[in-house]
C-alpha cells in the first residue's frame, strides 16, 4: 500500500493506506492530548495559540508553540526529502520515513512517564509527536499524489461537503468517481475516529505504553509491504525455473 505510486496505484491501495495510517494519527492524537495536554497531530490549533501568546506577551510559550510547528514541517520536510533522494519507484523509499516514525513512538511509550508534569518534558515529548506526524503526513501524501491525508480532519471535510454536493448534481458524468473519493474521504475519518476513541480508552487503562499500539499498526504496514514484495519475487523466480523447465 506504500509501495505502489504513480500508475500502479489503485483506489483499494488507498483505502487501505486511508485506514492503517488514519487510525495512527487518529490514535496518537488523542493519546498524545490526554499524555501532554497538546495536540500532536496538527498545526492549525497551534497557530492560534501562537497569536494568543504573541498578543499577551508571553515569548516563552510563543517560542515552544512555534517551536512544535517547525517540527511538524521538519518532519514533513525530512520525509520529503528522503522519497525524493531515494527515489519515488524505488521499492523501500518508505522504510526510512516510517522507521524514524516508530521509533519516536516507541520512545513516547518507555520514557514518557518520566514526563510527570515537567515542562520541559512536555516540550521535548509533544515535539517529538509532531515531527512523527510531519513524517506521516507528508509521506503518505507523496505516496498517494495527495489524495490521502491522515493526520487531520479539516481539509478531508471540505472535500467530503464538496464532492457530497457534486454528486447530488445528477448531469454530471463523473459520479462513480466521486462516489469512490467520499467512500475514500468517510474511510478517512472513519478510522481516524476510531483511532482517536482507542487512543482514549486504551490510555486511560495503558498510559504511555499505549503509544505501542500504533507502533504495532506501523510495523503491520511495514511488514505487509516488505512481505509482499518478497513473496512475488519468489513466485516469479518460481515460475520462470517451471517455465525453463
Amino acid at each position: 500500500m506504500l509501495r505502489h505510486q504513480g500508475t500502479k496505484r489503485t483506489y483499494i491501495h488507498n483505502v487501505k493506506l486511508a485506514s492503517l495510517l488514519g487510525f495512527t494519527a487518529g490514535f496518537v492524537n488523542a493519546a498524545g492530548f490526554l499524555g501532554f495536554a497538546v495536540l500532536t497531530t496538527n498545526v492549525t490549533g497551534h497557530a492560534a495559540l501562537f497569536a494568543e501568546r504573541i498578543a499577551f506577551q508571553d515569548w516563552a510559550t510563543a517560542r515552544v508553540v512555534a517551536l512544535w510547528m517547525l517540527l511538524f514541517l521538519a518532519g514533513a520536510f525530512i520525509s520529503g526529502l528522503l522519497v525524493s533522494r531515494i527515489g519515488r519507484n524505488q521499492q523501500y523509499s518508505y522504510v526510512i520515513p516510517v522507521g524514524t516514525e516508530i521509533a519516536i513512538l516507541v520512545a513516547v511509550a518507555l520514557l514518557g512517564h518520566r514526563y510527570n508534569g515537567n515542562l520541559l518534558g512536555k516540550e521535548i515529548f509533544a515535539g517529538s509527536l509532531l515531527f512523527a506526524m510531519g513524517i506521516q503526513n507528508a509521506l503518505v501524501s507523496m505516496v498517494s499524489g495527495s489524495v490521502v491525508r491522515t493526520t487531520h480532519l479539516t481539509g478531508t471535510f471540505t472535500d467530503l461537503g464538496i464532492e457530497l454536493a457534486q454528486v447530488l448534481q445528477k448531469t454530471r458524468e463523473d459520479r462513480p468517481l466521486l462516489r469512490s473519493r467520499i467512500k475514500l474521504r468517510l474511510a478517512i475519518i472513519f478510522f481516524f475516529m476510531c483511532g482517536a476513541l482507542g487512543g482514549a480508552y486504551i490510555f486511560r487503562s495503558l498510559g504511555f505504553h499505549s503509544f505501542l499500539a500504533p507502533v504495532a499498526v506501523l510495523l503491520y504496514t511495514l511488514v505487509y509491504d516488505v512481505l509482499r514484495v518478497k513473496l512475488k519475487r519468489y513466485y516469479y523466480q518460481w515460475q520462470n525455473r517451471v517455465r525453463n523447465h
